[in-house]
């Protein structure tokens, strides 16, 4: 696993390297045998972001000491934590199908992947079709990478003024409080791209601001 955005003091102790790991797995957002890890630590916060990250972060250090020496949730992290681990030397489908195929890695262009609500970088109909196309390929073990734009601000949410007229609000998405890890080079440094396209800096998208990645 790569090294994650730690904007906050890093809490170590036992069973905590495995938190992390499962609250930077979006897998879980589709497969949701991990809810009964995140619901107990913040119920409300679960509810409103289904977000294990921005949780891990917030939650009371006390609290998450707290369950983290219980055996019975312990043991739920072990199980889904071993899981996760397994299901990337799994032989899925497409291992089974094609055992000597020479098809090693497709890259996956997209403006939006909905791959969760904790990573809001999507808005409509072709977010849903490339979430969904990512996430069957990960079940099937095809050898597929989504490449698209880590929005600065996400989609808007929508709001009503006393005169009837809409108000578009564009909330901010903070790297550090969403699921995701830098890609690194070999000396540790953040891997950046240059980009290519005219049209991110014609200035034509307010509001749309993009992170390179």
């Amino acid at each position: 696993m790569t090294k994650p955005i730690f904007p906050h003091e890093t809490r170590s102790f036992a069973g905590m390297d495995e938190l992390v790991e499962l609250a930077l797995d979006l897998r879980w957002s589709w497969d949701h045998s991990a809810d009964n890890i995140w619901r107990p630590l913040a119920p409300e916060l679960w509810d409103l972001t289904r977000n294990p990250w921005i949780i891990l972060q917030t939650v009371a250090p006390g609290r998450l000491k707290e369950l983290a020496d219980n055996q019975e949730f312990r043991s739920r992290v072990k199980k889904l934590s071993r899981e996760s681990r397994a299901s990337l030397n799994a032989a899925l489908w497409f291992q089974k199908e094609y055992p000597r195929t020479g098809l090693t890695q497709v890259a996956y262009f997209s403006m939006e992947f909905m791959l969760g609500e904790a990573l809001p970088i999507y808005s409509g109909g072709l977010g849903n079709v490339a979430g969904d196309q990512l996430k069957a390929a990960s079940d099937l073990g095809v050898p597929v990478v989504g490449i698209g734009l880590l929005y600065q601000e996400g989609y808007f949410r929508q709001a009503i003024a006393a005169d009837g007229s809409q108000l578009a609000l564009y909330p901010i998405n903070d790297p550090g409080q969403l699921p995701i890890t830098p890609v690194r080079d070999a000396s540790g440094e953040w891997v950046r791209l240059q980009s290519l396209c005219p049209l991110t800096r014609c200035g034509c998208a307010p509001g749309r601001r993009k992170w390179a990645a």
